[in-house]
């Protein structure tokens, strides 16, 4: 898992899918903007699940995570 920072300012999150029971499903492309500093857009690519987000919306990326690897996973 890599979370970094973005200079705009933000979030952005990689979380490697490979060798799990994910790996093999797609986060549809998923984009929330609400304001210039609260978005969150979630997607995978190259069995990783990838977010970039506003400051303040780092948890709500995760929990887009959570909730999709939850319902997914046996």
């Amino acid at each position: 898992m890599k979370i970094a920072t973005l200079d705009n300012p933000g979030w952005t999150v990689g979380i490697d899918l490979t060798e799990t029971d994910l790996e093999e499903h797609d986060y549809p492309h998923q984009e929330i903007n609400r304001t210039a500093q609260d978005w969150v857009r979630a997607w995978t690519a190259e069995k990783t699940f990838r977010a970039a987000c506003g400051p303040g919306n780092l948890a709500e990326a995760l929990a887009l995570f959570r909730t999709w690897a939850t319902t997914i996973a046996p």
